[in-house]
């Protein structure tokens, strides 16, 4: 998948780290509620080993960039623009958004679904 200026970006450039792969969509209200919670959590570890990469699910560019800024979304975000259709849904199996995965620096998922205070609490636990 690629980012905004089209270059490409694999999860593999992340390994070593925490990342949070956060799949969300300018139209998702839900996500863009939850946007704010993300935004504290990678503002507060983001020195602590920890990346964020946000996939959107967005079909239309300029709405998918507005909302980026717009939320003040600072970390690498990524959008293939054909919606669910894209391999990462696939790869994750799963249904509807707001939606996440954590991993640990090998790669291996160690949670998911981490919204709210349960991001914090599992962030808190894993990056003291």
């Amino acid at each position: 998948i690629k980012d905004a200026a089209g270059k490409a970006i694999s999860l593999s450039s992340f390994k070593g780290k925490y990342v949070l792969v956060d799949f969300w969509a300018s139209w998702c209200q839900p996500c863009r509620k939850e946007n704010p919670n993300v935004v504290a959590a990678y503002n507060k570890y983001k020195d602590k080993n920890f990346a964020l990469l946000g996939v959107s699910l967005d079909t239309d560019k300029a709405a998918w960039l507005e909302a980026v800024k717009a939320d003040g979304l600072a970390w690498t975000q990524v959008s293939d623009l054909d919606g669910g259709q894209n391999a990462a849904v696939a790869a994750y199996q799963f249904s509807g958004i707001p939606f996440n995965v954590l991993l640990d620096p090998s790669g291996k998922i160690i949670a998911n679904s981490l919204r709210g205070a349960a991001l914090e609490q599992k962030l808190a636990e894993v990056l003291q």
